[in-house]
């Protein structure tokens, strides 16, 4: 099995390495990098701006591309989250929390370096498990109902919650309003809208790239209009300053190891998008540190830790995509639509019938992530170079591809006007020192968490013992309860120290 795959891998590199081919990867990779630098410019506007260029390409060369755009912006959308705390790619929202810190602290060249490294190690590793692991992967997915995905996602939700620092009673506070924001709009089940307050525009849900920039970009914006000076301002970055030493790479091995380890594993289940495991990954990472308060003042784990889950889980997101026909977010369903485009039905059937797209597709990942490598590290000096630019200049320019980001999303201004709300929010949030975080992950995982519920209930006739039924929901549901009950007991234990030093004093 194994000597038939490297084979079929072998013939993959000669797929993809034909002349053609190696330039549309190119272009591909190049176009997602650019892009995702770009507030509010995305993998799913770049693909939608580009989809229809594909109609008279051939198969291959057009999924290649396509491809090259959705892992190229992961590596530029690091970069606007490191540098300027605008989560381009909701998954970056994370990275935000201790990689503008690190910016803040003159390590910003330090981060990207560390992200450039937990990408391609985390891309290679979900490379070899498509390679080696797709039948075990796929076969696992179908393992994996609504009862087990609403178990798995509501453990994503209490760990997530109580992620951010500060008070987790807080963190759980911005999990609630984030919830309540992911229910505006459209109930699928009944066709009622929810919580529009009479707005169409609303009708079918609040946009997401809206929420996310405006809660990090132009908040952080309002917060600093009065400043300037620049970033980095006193900083002198030089060549060995972007890159990690030997104790900050053994620093982020394990946390880049663990971060794979969740995107290779939630990229096997249909239907979850990359957020979740950026966020599962980050609140692995605290709850195992010996010291939890670095963690959003600048902890290099919070950098390489999520940046790894989010690539493994970009590659193997393609598994049940092509192997089953299910996307895992909205992205892999545009490269979904493209297979049928060109009369391609994704299924067990695919690599047998398209070995020469399938291989051609996976030795394409490999060459376009040393092509991304060889951009960035001669590119990572002009993004440090940002941080010289005054906030007067810097921030205005920011917000200008905020806006037309947005707009161009789906032509909406109303989707602007989102931005400007969440952007008022989100800064008086940070002014009363609660982090807004665990908002994106609520919106995200909310509708989930409710949709899949309802399906499982659904299929079982009412009967809540569903969730307790079946093994691997049993599993996850404990491993629930058990997180709450330690934040319960951290929290009295907490409170019995400060007392007792209260009495000693």
């Amino acid at each position: 099995m194994i000597g038939q795959s490297l084979s079929d891998l072998m013939s993959g590199f000669a797929v993809a390495l034909e002349l053609h081919n190696l330039m549309w990867s190119f272009v591909g990779v190049l176009v997602g990098n650019l892009i995702g630098v770009l507030p509010g410019m995305g993998a799913l506007s770049a693909i939608s701006m580009l989809l229809p260029l594909t109609y008279a390409m051939h198969p291959i060369p057009a999924i290649l591309m396509l491809a090259g755009i959705f892992y190229g912006s992961q590596y530029g959308g690091a970069i606007g989250a490191i540098l300027l705390n605008l989560p381009c790619h909701p998954p970056h929202a994370v990275t935000c929390l201790d990689g503008y810190p690190m910016t803040r602290k003159g390590k910003g060249g330090t981060a990207l370096g560390i992200t450039m490294m937990a990408s391609f190690f985390a891309a290679s590793v979900g490379i070899i498990v498509m390679i080696f692991a797709s039948p075990l992967l796929v076969k696992a997915a179908f393992k994996f109902g609504p009862a087990e995905l609403f178990s798995i996602m509501l453990l994503g939700l209490i760990a997530g919650g109580t992620m951010s620092r500060g008070s987790a009673l807080k963190g759980i506070a911005m999990t609630l309003v984030g919830l309540l924001i992911g229910l505006v709009g459209t109930d699928v089940n009944s066709g009622i809208m929810r919580f529009t307050a009479g707005l169409t525009e609303l009708s079918d849900k609040v946009e997401l790239v809206a929420l996310a920039l405006g809660l990090f970009g132009l908040a952080e914006f309002l917060r600093n209009v009065n400043r300037l000076d620049s970033v980095g301002s006193g900083m002198h970055v030089r060549l060995r300053d972007m890159r990690p030493s030997g104790a900050e790479i053994k620093q982020a091995f394990m946390p880049m190891v663990r971060g794979t380890f969740i995107g290779t594993l939630f990229g096997a289940m249909p239907g979850t998008g990359p957020t979740i495991t950026t966020f599962l990954a980050y609140a692995l990472e605290k709850k195992i540190s010996r010291t939890p308060e670095r963690f959003g003042q600048g902890a290099l784990e919070g950098v390489a830790a999520p940046e790894a889950s989010s690539h493994a889980k970009t590659q193997i997101d393609f598994i049940p995509t092509m192997s089953l026909g299910i996307p895992g977010d909205a992205v892999m369903a545009l490269i979904l639509g493209a297979l049928l485009i060109h009369g391609i039905q994704p299924g067990p059937l695919l690599i047998a019938q398209h070995a020469d797209l399938f291989w051609g597709l996976i030795a394409s990942f490999w060459i376009g992530n040393v092509l991304l490598v060889v951009l960035n590290v001669p590119l990572i000096g002009v993004w440090v170079k940002l941080l010289r630019v005054p906030y007067k200049y810097l921030y205005p320019s920011a917000l200008f591809f905020i806006a037309v980001g947005v707009y161009s999303t789906n032509n909406s201004l109303f989707e602007v006007g989102e931005v400007l709300v969440f952007g008022i929010a989100g800064a008086i949030f940070a002014v009363l020192d609660f982090q807004v975080a665990p908002i994106l992950l609520g919106y995200v995982l909310g509708p989930m968490i409710e949709e899949y519920c309802r399906r499982a209930l659904l299929l079982s006739h009412g009967d809540p013992t569903v969730f307790l039924a079946r093994p691997i929901s049993a599993f996850f549901l404990v491993c629930s309860i058990l997180l709450v009950t330690l934040q319960l007991f951290f929290w009295l234990y907490g409170m019995r120290k400060r007392r007792d030093r209260r009495l000693a004093v």
